[in-house]
């Protein structure tokens, strides 16, 4: 048995598992027999949570001279349209047959007997995940000036495949998109959060009125940033694929530039939450203005509705980290770090909506 500051995260049967007053992350004994029934390597495993995602989790599992991702979702009671790991699975599985570089999809389950939730297995990709260090070989001016270019021009491709034929069709309903975000994050707030913070409903009630047309449809992946990014291990900055699509849909594309140049750490601008790809502060690096402007001549839209989207980027995360944050209070994320400190980081991400939105500066709180 493996213990964590998670609490137990990992034990070796089934049976040491219903032992347990909170259930953990991998049952060894299950995962093993899991791989064995899809093909998937041979021998016992090894296992290396990895990744920053504070929503689902990843896992490294090394099998003999093969090694896999794992990917689950948070430990129950969750709502049943979060977290669905049969969906994230199936979106990439459908952009990766469009040329979009994501990682194989190898098996995937809704059998809970298994882990307790839903999950699939796909291929390890070796590259570098960019965060708060740069990787070696993309530290020049040059390179830091590439990434940010690649990560453009990474986004321009996602958003450039065609959702009007085939199965990518059927994934999401993009007419109204933007409407419904706003009405869905909307009724979550009542739902998650034990607190008043009036500046949630003040900035729904603007996105509502606010609408803007959306000039195209479009895969929307959700939570479009730096951090969700492999690049090559090598020179020029390349992205090698984009991960994490549990928020990935189909609607309107400046949803993901929104949210990306909003999150987008620069010089000047106080943090969030969501900063975590805090080098792009760094010199050389594109900034949200420049990387707007790049978007805009690669994909021939207007961004005139810009700080809409940006502080729709903002509501929305303070929302869903609001989850978060009252799961923390409630005892279902033991040990986790991050919760405690969105007892003000919500509030800031409030601050940041309000920002963007042009209605100016007060207490959320």
């Amino acid at each position: 048995m493996t213990t964590t500051p998670d609490g137990t995260e990992v034990v070796a049967s089934r049976a040491e598992a219903l032992q347990l007053p909170s259930p953990p992350l991998l049952i060894v004994d299950s995962v093993t027999q899991f791989l064995d029934d899809n093909a998937l390597g041979d021998g016992p495993i090894d296992w290396q949570r990895i990744g920053d995602g504070q929503s689902n989790i990843t896992y490294r599992i090394d099998r003999g001279a093969e090694t896999f991702i794992l990917r689950r979702g948070p430990r129950p009671p969750l709502p049943r349209s979060t977290h669905d790991m049969l969906r994230e699975a199936r979106i990439q599985h459908l952009v990766g047959e469009r040329g979009i570089p994501v990682p194989r999809i190898l098996a995937s389950t809704g059998d809970e007997s298994i882990l307790g939730v839903p999950f699939y297995v796909m291929s390890f990709l070796d590259g570098e995940v960019i965060t708060d260090e740069i990787p070696v070989m993309l530290d020049t001016l040059e390179q830091r000036r590439a990434t940010s270019v690649a990560i453009v021009e990474s986004l321009v491709a996602l958003h450039s495949v065609d959702v009007t034929t085939g199965p990518l069709a059927a994934f999401g309903r993009p007419d109204g998109y933007l409407a419904r975000q706003v009405e869905r994050f909307a009724s979550l707030w009542g739902v998650t959060s034990k607190r008043t913070l009036p500046a949630v409903a003040e900035l729904g009630d603007w996105l509502r009125g606010t609408v803007p047309d959306s000039q195209r449809a479009s895969v929307v992946h959700g939570d479009y940033r730096a951090g969700n990014l492999m690049f090559a291990s090598r020179a020029p900055a390349e992205v090698t694929a984009i991960l994490d699509w549990e928020m990935a849909t189909l609607g309107d594309p400046l949803a993901d530039l929104g949210y990306l140049t909003a999150t987008y750490a620069e010089p000047g601008v106080e943090p969030t939450p969501l900063e975590l790809t805090p080098v792009t502060r760094e010199a050389g690096y594109l900034r949200r203005d420049e990387i707007a402007a790049l978007y805009e001549q690669r994909m021939k839209v207007d961004l005139g509705d810009l700080r809409w989207y940006q502080a729709l980027a903002l509501w929305k995360a303070a929302i869903f980290c609001e989850a978060m944050y009252t799961r923390w209070l409630d005892g279902e994320r033991p040990g986790d770090t991050f919760g405690p400190t969105l007892e003000t980081g919500v509030p800031r991400l409030l601050e940041g909506a309000r920002e963007f939105a042009g209605i100016g500066s007060s207490r959320t709180s």
